[in-house]
């Protein structure tokens, strides 16, 4: 048996959207529901594929004098 794990929010009809699923069509499939033990914030719905965990990722980065140092002026060591 495969388990596959998905957060997800009931919308205020109380419709649950799965999308995404690792599965074929016409496969059986056992559900379980479980209440999270963090409650999100209820302003949001958000559903599986538009969650973005990492919303950098692909982005262009620009370092501007990587080597340079940071704020001087603020250690009080250096002055």
């Amino acid at each position: 048996m495969e388990a596959h794990k998905i957060e997800a929010v009931l919308t205020e009809d109380g419709t649950l959207m799965l999308r995404g699923l690792p599965f074929h069509t016409g496969d059986a499939v056992e559900v379980i529901i479980l209440s999270a033990k963090t409650p999100q914030n209820k302003g949001a719905v958000p559903s599986q594929p538009e969650t973005n965990l990492y919303p950098m990722r692909g982005k262009v980065i620009r370092y501007d004098d990587p080597t340079e140092p940071v704020a001087l002026s603020d250690w009080e060591v250096l002055q």
